[in-house]
């Protein structure tokens, strides 16, 4: 699930954050892709993303964390009533409702995962077990610089310090939308907040790991944060009546756990791409799982092509574009001036960080 309302805030208090993007510009990146897809769509989404020039390294959840008991109840109730929901639209033939309850129902098992990881195992696309919950690894990949982006529908890969957020990445063809590029630091900057500040307001927003307070919305939430910078501030001049404060609100267990999220060290995680085995996945995907042959085949056609090509990298991997460098090779390209010296490449969040 994630922050609630997280992405509107953004959009309404820090647009330079946000920007949308064709996924073949994405070409050469590593994206640390968090792994909540199922079977069929993993391969063919893998194959979009290598097309695309794209080396993703799946990162599948591990043990949840005990705050996060509370949610998975909800998503449990949720799903026995996509259960009934899903029952009573069969009874009147109603296929777009069924669809949408059968969405609903969906639950990874520890053999679906199992699954996705022989498969990727097959592709030759690396994957990470996180200790606990895959958004956090993903930021904590990308934080070490392993990974350009950490890729998620998840808002809160942000709040674990991801310094690039990609949406829609794993989306099918059918679903085709924009990849939407999110900045941390940009996000940070046009809110006007600090880390501190910024995760405290998620936890206002309302996240997996605590309940929110009631009646603060989104706009509320940001007033509260910019005038008192943190919620025990904002409990002590709030008030209780009409902003009633969850009993026994985690909120302090909540901050930590997205300050120190229990993570595997990324300098101990080797990520490599090998070439796909080819007959392996027609065993795995035709013979068993009913795959067509054809279709698996040129699939491994594309992925052994399209990893060779993505592993030649990105030309702005090799120096930043400063805007003066940027006004040489212009002025170059019309016969103006000579040939310019890359600038020296800077780390960071922001533009002008190594490519990755």
């Amino acid at each position: 699930m994630g922050i609630h309302g997280l992405s509107k805030v953004i959009g309404d208090n820090a647009k330079e954050a946000i920007k949308e993007d064709d996924i073949k510009n994405y070409f050469g990146r590593k994206v640390a892709v968090d792994a909540s897809i199922h079977l069929m769509g993993m391969f063919y989404r893998t194959l979009r993303m290598v097309d695309n020039g794209i080396k993703p390294v799946y990162v599948f959840d591990g043990k949840p964390p005990t705050l996060k008991s509370g949610e998975l109840a909800k998503r449990t109730q949720r799903r026995k009533e996509a259960t009934a929901g899903k029952e009573e639209a069969e009874e009147i033939g109603d296929t777009e409702a069924i669809d949408k309850f059968t969405r609903r129902t969906v639950k990874v098992t520890p053999q679906h995962n199992e699954e996705c990881k022989k498969l990727l195992k097959l592709l030759g696309i690396p994957y990470v077990n996180a200790p606990c919950e895959a958004e956090a690894q993903c930021a904590a990949l990308a934080k070490a610089g392993k990974v350009y982006a950490a890729g998620s529908e998840d808002m809160d890969t942000l709040t674990f310090g991801s310094p690039v957020l990609l949406r829609h990445l794993t989306f099918s063809e059918a679903k085709k939308m924009p990849i939407s590029e999110i900045s941390l630091k940009r996000t940070i900057d046009g809110l006007g907040f600090t880390m501190d500040m910024f995760i405290d307001l998620c936890i206002l927003l309302g996240c997996d790991y605590c309940d929110s307070i009631k009646n603060i919305g989104p706009t509320r939430a940001v007033s509260l944060i910019r005038e008192h910078k943190n919620i025990e501030t904002i409990i002590e001049n709030l008030d209780s009546k009409r902003y009633p404060i969850p009993e026994n609100w985690p909120y302090k267990e909540a901050r930590e756990l997205f300050r120190n999220p229990d993570v595997t060290d990324p300098a101990t995680i080797d990520i490599k791409w090998e070439n796909p085995d080819v007959e392996g996945l027609v065993d795995f995907l035709v013979r068993d799982k009913g795959f067509s042959e054809e279709r698996v085949r040129k699939g491994c056609e594309r992925l052994e092509k399209n990893l060779k090509t993505a592993t030649q990298g990105r030309l702005d991997g090799f120096f930043t574009v400063t805007s003066s460098t940027k006004r040489k090779a212009e002025e170059t390209t019309s016969g103006k001036a000579k040939k310019p010296t890359p600038a020296k490449g800077k780390t960071g969040a922001g533009r002008g960080r190594p490519r990755k």
